[in-house]
């Protein structure tokens, strides 16, 4: 055997041995460890399958089970473990608000009309549903709808003192309820296909029983007008009733010739 040929015999056991050096290190090397996802806490809660409207009987079908992280599931939500036959319970209820595709059901947008008339089962406990009539020009021009928020304000004529002698008629006008929620017109109690105006001849209005004796004296006694309120003040904390009371006694507003001038009684 020549010297050339021991040579590359040489070189080529030598780089064997290295690769197999090599590949036993490479086999014997410790398998990375692969990091476990904690897995998230869940819990099942009853949401609303289908978009359910205001004054809507609610229907097992309208209902479902999902899944929720039990870390943001709301103590108010209805759950399956505690609850798991809530889906047929419900059924019946009616709903006292809107409620969206996909949105847990809550106790309180839902009540049970137990034969009662949807009206009374949506008016919250300790208040009444009282009607007057209404027109554009006494209506805000159409503009009021169900849920809005409204002044009353009374409109009279007296007879001046010297209304014999050719005088003039006095027209006053004063708030006297003040921030009332407007129940339905007509008989609508919520708005049709995205309208932003209804010309209605009744409003329906959620009061407290001493602003129904209010309501009731007041239209005997001259001409009521409903004056809009903002969104933004809509939640506003106006006086209370007795305060409003004393303001009313302090004066009102009297127009006289077209001129509106603040007329006080007298003080005892």
């Amino acid at each position: 055997m020549n010297t050339a040929r021991i040579v590359v015999l040489a070189i080529a056991l030598a780089a064997g041995g290295v690769a197999a050096y090599l590949a036993s290190g490479y086999q014997n090397a410790p398998t990375p460890v692969v990091a476990v996802a904690e897995k998230l806490a869940t819990v099942d809660v009853l949401i609303a399958k289908n978009d359910i409207q205001l004054g809507q009987a609610v229907k097992p079908e309208d209902l479902q089970w999902q899944t929720w992280p039990a870390a943001t599931a709301s103590s108010a939500f209805i759950r399956r473990d505690s609850r798991p036959e809530a889906q047929t319970q419900i059924a019946g209820s009616i709903a006292r608000v809107p409620l969206m595709q996909g949105e847990p059901i809550r106790e309180q947008k839902l009540v049970k009309a137990e034969g009662s008339g949807f009206m009374a089962a949506i008016l919250p406990s300790g208040m009444r549903a009282v009607s007057t009539e209404i027109s554009a020009e006494t209506g805000a021009g159409g503009f009021i709808l169900p849920n809005d928020r409204v002044d009353i304000v009374l409109t009279r004529r007296l007879k001046s003192p010297d209304a014999v002698n050719g005088g003039n008629e006095l027209i006053l006008s004063e708030v006297i309820l003040s921030n009332i929620r407007v129940l339905a017109i007509d008989q609508a109690p919520k708005e049709k296909d995205g309208q932003n105006a209804v010309i209605g001849k009744t409003v329906t209005l959620e009061l407290k029983p001493d602003q129904v004796a209010t309501l009731s004296a007041a239209r005997q006694g001259g001409t009521l007008q409903l004056a809009l309120r903002s969104i933004v003040d809509a939640k506003a904390v106006d006086d209370p009733v007795e305060e409003q009371t004393a303001k009313r006694s302090d004066g009102v507003n009297v127009i006289r010739y077209g001129v509106q001038a603040r007329q006080l009684t007298s003080q005892k």
